[in-house]
């Protein structure tokens, strides 16, 4: 049963992980992916299957777009994810009313146990 309510309380908050991840410079999906898990300390741990809608979502919604490298050498191209302008201006919105609710949660929680 804890899975469940995990797995619906990550969701929830993938997209801003993301967004952050991308906020500093373009970066590839299993880039993204090891970053999530060693930061988080290994709280995310995101397959491409989860991570590529997200993606692929916050692209359609203008917060982010892709483009192909160069191949180098032997070096196989990569799709590098990269935040738009939108994406920026959008990001610490997102963060804002993240801080809110977890604030709220915070406030019910301690509330309880007092």
């Amino acid at each position: 049963m804890n899975e469940k309510y995990e797995r619906q309380m990550k969701k929830g908050v993938l997209d801003l992980l993301v967004l952050k991840l991308l906020e500093k410079e373009p970066k590839y999906g299993y880039q993204l992916i090891t970053e999530l898990r060693e930061k988080s300390g290994g709280v995310f741990l995101l397959k491409e299957g989860t991570l590529y809608p997200i993606l692929y979502r916050l692209e359609e919604e203008g917060l982010v777009e892709s483009r192909w490298s160069e191949p180098e050498d032997r070096k196989v191209p990569r799709k590098y994810y990269a935040m738009t302008e939108k994406g920026g201006r959008t990001l610490p919105e997102i963060a804002g009313l993240w801080k809110q609710i977890s604030e709220g949660i915070r406030q019910i929680l301690e509330e309880e146990e007092a």
